[in-house]
């Protein structure tokens, strides 16, 4: 949890850099429109992978071995960790601009996610169209800030709208559908050879 407030301290500095650095078609880019860019572009980029790798990827077998040192495990989880960190920090970014409204919102993300994780690991494994939702928002966070970036403002209203609609037209599909069978993702790794 330290390591996203620090990095949303420091991207909230850095996204205060509104003197402009260059200029792209008449348009002038500051320090700021380079980390809104820089982070729609990477929210987009890893929902679409994450989309794409559950939809249409390759699964993944229990029985397929890979060995790792103990310093490359050590430098994969700190790496998981930054990256993860980034995302949420970069998505409150993208839906708030008060630092207080930021930090309060990664404290109590990361206090759910402790807290919920069991239950909500297994709600979205029984519904994976919830995972799809999930990263669908992704998207739009990283579209709305690419937009940003690049100078267009998009009312926040808009986006919690719909994000609204989506969160009730799913929970009417997941009341509706509540016998049938679920959708199958792609998982990374199974037990079957």
């Amino acid at each position: 949890m330290l390591t996203r407030i620090l990095l949303l301290f420091s991207l909230t500095w850095l996204a205060r850099l509104t003197n402009p650095l260059f200029a792209v078609f008449g348009h002038p880019v500051s320090g700021r429109d380079l980390i809104l860019l820089a982070g729609g572009l990477f929210l987009v980029a890893k929902a679409t992978f994450e989309i794409h790798d559950k939809l249409e990827g390759d699964e993944g077998h229990g029985s397929a071995r890979m060995a790792a040192g103990f310093w490359q495990v050590i430098v994969q989880i700190l790496l998981l960790d930054i990256v993860f960190s980034l995302d949420s920090v970069i998505t409150a970014i993208g839906m708030a601009r008060e630092l207080w409204v930021m930090v309060t919102a990664v404290v109590l993300a990361v206090g759910v996610m402790l807290v919920a994780a069991g239950p909500i690991s297994r709600f979205v494994e029984r519904h994976p169209t919830v995972k799809m939702l999930g990263l669908s928002f992704l998207l739009l966070i990283g579209f709305s800030l690419i937009a940003e970036g690049a100078g267009q403002h998009i009312s926040k209203g808009y986006i919690y709208f719909a994000m609204g609609f989506s969160v009730m037209v799913e929970a009417l599909n997941l009341r509706i559908r509540r016998k049938s069978a679920p959708v199958h993702l792609r998982a990374a790794y199974t037990d079957e050879p």
